[in-house]
């Protein structure tokens, strides 16, 4: 009865070890900031521009480029991405999440004076490939305040997608 005991133990002890490492391809997900230091405004410009959060709080699966501000899907799957936008009145704060040049939903707030701030999110069933970034709007501007952190961009996956 004993070395059943053990076989069964050993046994189940691998099937753990082969699910982590199968696990260790599917965690995926990341958080981050706009800046790392420093506070004031990013915006307005004549054009969209790409925001790049650089103030990196997680990147499990390494992902996200802090460099470009985008996120790269390395398997197909369900993801959930979201975004937080913060400025002071007079010039509206609109940024919007990218998936492949189509903008899919924004975060927008306007109003005379005070601060704003607005918040989206989406699930988005991306390819391998697949990329994912935030665009502010031209003629809009966001402002951030030294490690608050108001301006964030996340995203993780959900669950894995099989080939079709």
């Amino acid at each position: 009865m004993n070395k059943k005991n053990e076989e069964i133990s050993n046994l189940t002890q691998s099937q753990v070890e082969k699910l982590r490492k199968e696990n260790r391809d599917r965690e995926i997900a990341f958080s981050a900031g706009l800046m790392q230091s420093g506070s004031g405004y990013v915006g307005p410009f004549t054009t969209q521009i790409t925001l790049t959060y650089r103030n990196v709080f997680t990147n499990i699966g390494n992902a996200y480029n802090p460099v470009t501000g985008i996120f790269t899907a390395p398997l197909k799957g369900a993801y959930m991405f979201r975004i937080s936008v913060f400025g002071y009145g007079g010039t509206a704060a609109t940024a919007a999440i990218f998936k492949n040049e189509e903008q899919v939903v924004l975060a927008h707030s306007h109003q005379a004076q005070n601060a704003l701030a607005a918040s989206n999110g989406v699930v988005l069933i991306l390819e391998v490939g697949d990329v994912v970034y935030v665009r502010l709007w031209s003629g809009r501007r966001i402002f951030e305040i030294s490690k608050e952190n108001h301006n964030t961009f996340s995203g993780f996956l959900l669950f894995p997608l099989r080939e079709q």
